[in-house]
């Protein structure tokens, strides 16, 4: 893998092609998923001067980085709409005023930026709770799956079962790892991946904003150009295999082509959940 002195200046918002879409599926009656796609930006805010507006400049920086996240609302409890709405309002407040934004990653102190990730995660579960409490909502929960964008580094963080993938050079890899009893039996060695995959188990989250337990897991990748990063809830790979999503995303030319051909794909199938997509795909390579 490159090392970040060897990648070209960071991407601008013309290299950068995100896209996001939810649907509320076929069976279900309440739309319990949200998604958030957002760029960040350093600003000037002009309160005086001397100097007409335009003599100063553009007052808003180019993109300095991307955030995009799926929350999926537990949907044993009546409140998961909720959940998943409070998750990502928290989540984006804590990353406007807790987050550096810089155009290039300080790649010698990842540390700082997944502690601030957690951070942020830390304080979405706490929202939840709060307003359950208060609201006399207890129980009420979501899945968190968010990737922040700083070039040269994509910083994944996770919890629930919303899953994340990323598609480079052809290979698709599931870069988070399901918080489910299933997955945690797999873990043990007491069921098989195939079992799991068959087992009531899977929809059993051990690990959720809001619930008993949030463990955050934070992955920290180097990006390339035409990587491809991908964001669902678990109403897309109910119904569409990790093959049939590195299919589509090979032939696909946009992001927002992908998230229409894969929520269609879920649908024909029964969309028995509420689906969300989410994709980011870098456009490079640009000259250097």
């Amino acid at each position: 893998m490159p090392d970040s002195g060897s990648q070209p200046h960071h991407p601008t918002r013309q290299d950068v092609d995100i896209f996001g879409m939810c649907h509320l599926g076929l069976v279900r009656k309440v739309n319990q998923d949200h998604f958030l796609v957002a760029s960040l930006h350093k600003s000037l805010q002009l309160h005086q001067t001397t100097l007409p507006n335009e003599g100063i400049g553009s007052l808003v920086s180019g993109a300095r980085g991307y955030v995009f996240l799926v929350a999926d609302g537990v949907g044993s409890t009546p409140w998961g709409e909720q959940a998943s709405g409070s998750a990502l309002r928290a989540i984006a407040d804590f990353v406007i005023h807790g987050m550096d934004v810089e155009v290039h990653a300080d790649v010698d102190h990842d540390h700082r930026v997944v502690d601030r990730l957690r951070r942020s995660v830390e304080h979405g579960h706490q929202a939840i709770k709060d307003a359950g409490e208060a609201e006399g909502k207890r129980g009420m929960a979501t899945t968190l799956t968010m990737v922040t964008i700083h070039w040269p580094r994509a910083y994944v963080i996770h919890v629930g079962d919303s899953r994340g993938y990323r598609l480079r050079q052809g290979v698709l890899t599931q870069v988070t790892k399901d918080q489910t009893m299933a997955q945690a039996m797999v873990d043990a060695g007491a069921l098989t991946p195939a079992a799991a995959e068959q087992s009531r188990l899977k929809h059993i989250l051990w690990s959720a904003l809001g619930g008993k337990e949030a463990t955050p897991e934070v992955s920290t990748l180097d990006c390339e150009w035409e990587d491809v990063m991908l964001l669902c809830s678990d109403g897309l790979t109910k119904h569409v295999s990790d093959e049939e999503i590195r299919e589509e995303l090979l032939k696909s030319t946009s992001a927002e082509a992908s998230c229409h051909a894969l929520i269609d794909l879920a649908l024909s199938r029964g969309g028995s959940d509420n689906v969300t997509v989410v994709i980011g795909r870098l456009r490079g390579p640009r000259p250097t």
